[in-house]
């Protein structure tokens, strides 16, 4: 990517070559090229965006398609019948509302396809939420004045929040690891946690060590595969440990530097949720990173995940709350023992550590391993999973190391089959953006004598009971021509 054209327009450019290719190797080598020659500023801009971190939604749908009518001329329902035909918002918008940059520009305001990445998003994104509707509306059409099409397209984008340009944050994660030279697994524990972009912060990302890792920093996640065919062509059964797959919240706790962290697997800081958890591994020797799952526990039974959700959420945990739905961190995997990095080490080894440093009682606790020494025995367990209260059963592969993300062969899921039911579909709703061509949400009815009762809605869709006779009648009202 040519350093001499802007940064704004730069990264134009980049989503305009993600968005034109479906090959997951292209797409990384783009965002490989652009990442190695931004600045710092746009570098650390361009990651947050592209890994699916969003800043404050600074405006609204409806405020932007106010505006657009003002700015063209058109009555509202056009605006809207165009925005459906079209299927996608800002696609709509720069449609309609772009000079491609051929009209007048504000007086004393620096062009707007000048900018670095950075700068139009610090000046003209950033501040939009705190700022009245009169100065939100003049900036945006700003960018209407002296933006081309594509331009205003991907300014919509990250003032909406949307960016869906077919990038995963793993895919992002290994095309900056491509740039910098760095081990994918290094930028991906880099990227964990809470972070700001700032350039000091690209310039972590690109230094050879970033000063060491925040104390607070987890690893990222190793995911499972659903298994979906017989558990016994995976193999001899003693190369796989195998657990029960909790109904809880996956988390890492850590504890480092005299302090302890429990974190989401959606990277959402929870220690203070769960103090009982906290309390507890202030015990773990210094340097530990476990891997497991929050649940509650009563009498040494896990709860239905029902339960855990009374705990999520809240700011103020009562004694009675504490008291009558007491946490429970279920460990099954150590990722750091003694300051050490082991997720390279083999499952079997740090199944041992973990064993040494927990033991199978207590707040903290190693999760339960299953003895049993044949793939049928395991099923007839995995048969009675619901009366347990868990989901199935986990299978990893104890030769296999730590690895973030979904490492197809390692770990399974070998979920209980689901219940099914026959229904009728009366409702289907069409999606937007990418998914404008495709019905993703739909309501679903059974009989209940000459009564259609809904049973599974969107939210916000018709949830009564529909007559055998207006059930007809419902789905013309409602669907039109639109067929599912």
């Amino acid at each position: 990517m040519a350093t001499a054209v802007s940064g704004f327009i730069s990264f134009v450019a980049l989503y305009v070559s993600l968005d034109r290719t479906t090959s997951t190797s292209a797409k990384r080598a783009a965002m490989a090229a652009y990442f190695q020659d931004a600045p710092p500023a746009d570098l650390a801009w361009a990651v947050f965006v592209l890994t699916g971190r969003r800043m404050r939604r600074p405006l609204s749908g409806s405020l932007l398609r106010d505006w657009a009518s003002v700015h063209t001329g058109l009555p509202p329902w056009l605006i809207e019948a165009s925005y459906h035909t079209v299927g996608d918002l800002g696609e709509t918008l720069a449609l309609l509302c772009s000079r491609n940059g051929l009209g007048d520009r504000v007086p004393g305001a620096s062009s707007v396809s000048a900018l670095s990445l950075a700068q139009f998003i610090e000046r003209d994104v950033v501040p939009l939420p705190t700022l009245p509707d009169e100065e939100r509306q003049r900036i945006v059409l700003r960018w209407w004045n002296e933006l081309d099409e594509v331009s205003c397209f991907v300014a919509h984008k990250l003032v909406t929040g949307a960016l869906r340009v077919g990038v995963s944050s793993t895919l992002a994660s290994r095309a900056l690891a491509d740039a910098t030279g760095h081990p994918p697994d290094v930028i991906e524990h880099r990227l964990m946690g809470p972070w700001e972009p700032t350039p000091a912060f690209a310039e972590r990302l690109r230094a050879a060590d970033d000063g060491g890792a925040a104390l607070s920093r987890p690893y990222p996640f190793a995911l499972a595969t659903q298994l979906d065919i017989p558990a016994a062509t995976l193999g001899p059964r003693e190369e796989w440990q195998v657990e029960w797959k909790w109904d809880g919240i996956r988390a890492q706790l850590i504890a480092r530097g005299g302090d302890v962290f429990l974190w989401s697997r959606g990277e959402e800081l929870v220690t203070d949720r769960f103090p009982e958890i906290a309390a507890a591994a202030r015990a773990l020797p210094p340097g530990t990173v476990l891997d497991g799952e929050v649940v509650i526990m009563r009498r040494e039974v896990v709860q239905p995940f029902g339960v855990l959700q009374t705990r999520i959420g809240r700011t103020h945990l009562s004694p009675r709350l504490l008291r009558e739905s007491p946490a429970c961190f279920l460990a099954f995997d150590v990722l750091e023992f003694g300051g050490q990095d082991v997720r390279e080490s083999p499952l079997r080894e740090r199944r041992r550590a973990l064993d040494h440093a927990l033991g199978s009682s207590g707040t903290v606790r190693a999760s339960e391993v299953l003895a049993e020494p044949e793939w049928e025995a395991l099923a007839a367990r995995r048969d009675g999973s619901r009366a347990r209260g868990v989901e199935g059963l986990m299978i990893k592969r104890l030769a296999s190391p730590y690895r973030g993300g979904r490492s197809r062969g390692d770990w399974w899921k070998w979920k209980v089959d689901p219940y099914t039911m026959d229904a009728v579909l009366v409702y289907a709703q069409a999606g937007h953006g990418k998914r404008a061509a495709l019905y993703t949400d739909y309501t679903f009815g059974v009989w209940d004598g000459g009564t259609l009762v809904p049973v599974a809605a969107p939210q916000g869709r018709h949830r009564g009971p529909v007559s055998a006779d207006s059930a007809v009648a419902y789905r013309q009202t409602h669907c039109r021509s639109q067929q599912p």
